[in-house]
This record gives structure tokens, C-alpha cells and sequence, in this order.
């Protein structure tokens, strides 16, 4: 079970070097991103912290993300690419794991598996976002449009499925895409290739902070996971669950993890 983070132990506390973090409803609050919830993003990276966001969000905001926070870089559209800004070379460096060709193959197909789970599926809408996106599909079901029930996005889930695509539900939208990789898959890669860190050996070292389902094999692998507190919100659909909780939601809860790190220091 979850336990309180202010049960996370200070040695435990004081081992972590790197805060991974996910965007929408972690680092949001009612969709914006509040000042301490920045804020706690740029205090962490002054004292010497890895932070990167691990997001669903496309390539569009993620180039943006990637030069303009106070960050390391970012893994975006659910583990398809990361990008990371080189400030020696002032080069934004960008790695995808599937190369052009095949993404522009996958987005012919996802476009057509979009209209069809918009004709299935009354209320739904793409995505706002889902013109910067380059590798996946992003259904919105309570972003944009008035929330849909449970049952409507199942059915979004089953479509993207019955078509051979990964489904994930974040906190707003169910993200699809043709592939085998997820968050977890992107942040292993961009920690050793551009940090020379083994995230399997070093796990213990990193926390994770996410609010929904799409967070899970995040939650299932870091030791030290967090959930913000509206991840009680998924409490029926979590079949893994992160280590601790905090006491308050979106970005106060994660501004509340990293007053913990940082205290530990």
C-alpha cells in the first residue's frame, strides 16, 4: 500500500539525484502550471538535481519545454522521443526511437483509427495539442470536452487495441500509438546515452512523481515513486501503485516532494 511522503526516510531521501516528473495534473493545477510548481522545478535543478519531465504532451511543447525550463530534458508523447537541449553547442538535441519514415506511416494509420473512434465514440475530440504531435494519437476526453464516462473511454481503449495499438489513459486524454514502448522504455534510453547512467542499477536513486494510470510502469519500476494526491482519482483503474503519496494534489504536491528532497539536502 501507499504510504504518506512524510514517511519517505531522510538517508532515502538524501540518496536521490535525479526527480523525473510528469506534467499534466503532477506539475498542473486545473490545467496550469502554478509559480511553486515551477518554481520547485527550478530550485531542484540549481541544486544540482537531474530533473526531467516525462510527459504525454507532443514534440511541439516539448521543444519548448526542453529549451526553455529550468530542466535537463524531456521524454514526450509517452516515451517516443526525448529531447534535450545542449547549451555548450546551443543545439537542441532530439532522439526518437522510431525513425521519420515510419512515424509518418503510423500517423496515416492513427489518423484513420481517429475518425473512427470519434464516429463510435459521441463526445470525444482529438486532442487540441494533436497537431504537434509526431508518433501517436491523442483522444481527449475531458480536456477540451465535457467529461466522458468510464465507459466511453474503455471503448476508446479497445479501438485503439482491436488495432494493434498501445492505449494508455492519462489524467485527460487516452494516448495511442503502434509500438511497444512506454515512458519507462524512453527513460532508460536518454539516461544512458546522454547522462551514462544504468537507470536498473541506479532506480533507487531517482524519484518519479505522476497523478494516472498511464504513470504505471513508472510507478511499478522506481522504488521511491510519489503519487500526487489526485491519483486517488484512477484509484479503480491502478493495477501499480507508486510508494508514497502526497498530501496535496497537482502541483502543490509536487512542490511539496521537492521541499522534501530539498530539505534532505
Amino acid at each position: 500500500m501507499m504510504e504518506p511522503l512524510a514517511n519517505f526516510s531522510l538517508a532515502d531521501r538524501r540518496a536521490i539525484r535525479g526527480v523525473l516528473t510528469d506534467i499534466d495534473d503532477t506539475l498542473t493545477s486545473e490545467g496550469r502550471l502554478p509559480a511553486l510548481a515551477y518554481t520547485a522545478l527550478e530550485r531542484l535543478h540549481q541544486a544540482g538535481f537531474l530533473v526531467i519531465p516525462i510527459t504525454g504532451r507532443p514534440a511541439g511543447w516539448c521543444d519548448l519545454i526542453a529549451r526553455q525550463w529550468p530542466v535537463d530534458g524531456v521524454v514526450g508523447e509517452n516515451g517516443a522521443f526525448y529531447f534535450r537541449h545542449d547549451d555548450k553547442r546551443k543545439k537542441l538535441v532530439k532522439r526518437f526511437l522510431m525513425d521519420e519514415a515510419t512515424r509518418v506511416a503510423n500517423r496515416t494509420r492513427l489518423q484513420a483509427l481517429g475518425r473512427e473512434i470519434l464516429s463510435a465514440v459521441p463526445g470525444a475530440a482529438l486532442a487540441s495539442d494533436q497537431l504537434a504531435r509526431e508518433a501517436d494519437l491523442a483522444i481527449d476526453f475531458c480536456e477540451d470536452v465535457a467529461p466522458l464516462p468510464p465507459a466511453a473511454i474503455d471503448r476508446i481503449v479497445a479501438m485503439f487495441e482491436a488495432a494493434g495499438a498501445t492505449a494508455k489513459v492519462s489524467s485527460i486524454h487516452v494516448n495511442g500509438w503502434f509500438g511497444s514502448y512506454d515512458k519507462l522504455t524512453m527513460t532508460r534510453i536518454m539516461l544512458s546515452e546522454c547522462f551514462g547512467i544504468d537507470l536498473d542499477a541506479e532506480r533507487a536513486s531517482f524519484v518519479f512523481a505522476g497523478d494516472s494510470p498511464n504513470d504505471q510502469p513508472m510507478f511499478a519500476f522506481f522504488p521511491n515513486a510519489v503519487g500526487v494526491a489526485n491519483l486517488m482519482n484512477f484509484a479503480d483503474r491502478l493495477t501499480a501503485h507508486p510508494r508514497w503519496i502526497a498530501r496535496e494534489a497537482g502541483g502543490v504536491g509536487f512542490a511539496e516532494l521537492a521541499e522534501a528532497l530539498l530539505a534532505a539536502r
